[in-house]
């Protein structure tokens, strides 16, 4: 008799799969949290300069910058290791800044020298630095990379900047302590928030003019508390969830009627926000409460909450299948 072996089917070990991160900048911890976004549990903390604020991935993902705004300087990470790899020019107190669509030139808001700062993270070096109002923060880049936004908080104006020669060629008013900008809707509107003055302006790109004003007001809140700073915009710029501050809500704009639709109870002084990868959720930062509220974009109702560092203050979406 002839005896076959027996062949086993012996089952591989699959590798387990890596989750996308969402990264949250503390300021007050020196911190960086990694929220890891198919558990919603915090996976990572890894030690940045002084006071870290504005975050962002380069197009690839394969670098973190950091705006240390205590140390005068954007550091560059790498996401993998968690380590610093270098420090770029950003001049002093750097808070918010915007990488242009070329993946090479930073624009960095300086606050305490009313200047943006224009970096090249290729060569490390300033290339330029543009005087505009007192005490600059918000920025914004045009999806064709010709226009570049500062606001500045004191003097209340967003400041139009050609990124071809690096010069100013407008300013428009807009309400009290303006704190962020985006382009949206393939760049043709710009959208600025106002801390104090409690409102966006919404603007028409090819023009400058302004083409409304979106107002706020939550129940139960007192008005002065109704603050929008940080906003993003739904698939299809269709929405836009706005960060109202100390008045811990979110509201649901839709973008073509410029209407509030809707206000989402969250954390403490919400700050800003980003999305994960097919934007079904939305994370917010919580300043006061230190903590990040995880909103379920679909139902817009908050699911969880993440406890992070001390006073989260940047959010920046990072998928890992880079």
């Amino acid at each position: 008799m002839t005896y076959k072996p027996i062949l086993l089917a012996i089952p591989l070990l699959a590798t387990p799969a890596v989750a996308d991160e969402m990264w949250i900048s503390n300021e007050k911890d020196d911190t960086i949290s990694v929220i890891d976004i198919e558990t919603l549990e915090v996976v990572r903390t890894i030690e940045v300069g002084e006071r870290p604020r504005g975050i962002t991935f380069s197009k690839d993902y394969s670098v973190l910058y950091v705006c240390a705004s205590d140390s005068d300087t954007v550091q560059v990470i790498d996401p993998e290791s968690g380590e610093v790899l270098h420090e770029l020019p950003s001049g002093e107190d750097p808070e918010q800044f915007v990488l242009h669509p070329d993946n090479r030139h930073l624009y960095i808001a300086n606050e305490d020298d009313a200047i943006t700062t224009v970096v090249d993270t290729e060569t490390r070096t300033v290339v330029a630095q543009i005087s505009v109002g007192i005490e600059p923060e918000g920025m914004a880049v045009s999806p064709d990379g010709t226009i570049a936004i500062t606001t500045s908080e004191t003097t209340n104006m967003a400041h139009w900047i050609d990124t071809e020669t690096q010069e100013l060629f407008a300013n428009t008013l807009v309400d009290s302590r303006p704190r962020h900008a985006e382009f949206i809707k393939d760049g043709t509107e710009l959208w600025v928030s106002a801390e104090i003055g409690g409102t966006i302006s919404v603007f028409d790109v090819a023009t400058q003019e302004e083409i409304t004003k979106i107002d706020f007001a939550v129940d139960g809140v007192h008005p002065d508390r109704v603050q929008p700073v940080g906003f993003e915009m739904t698939a299809g710029d269709t929405h836009a969830f706005v960060a109202l501050g100390p008045s811990n809500h979110v509201a649901v704009v839709n973008a073509d009627t410029y209407e509030v639709e809707d206000y989402i109870l969250v954390g403490r002084r919400v700050w800003h926000m980003d999305f994960n990868a097919d934007r079904s959720l939305v994370f917010t930062t919580n300043g006061v409460s230190g903590d990040v509220t995880v909103i379920d974009v679909a139902s817009r109702e908050a699911i969880k909450s993440i406890k992070v560092g001390r006073f989260p203050w940047g959010a920046a979406f990072r998928p890992t299948d880079n």
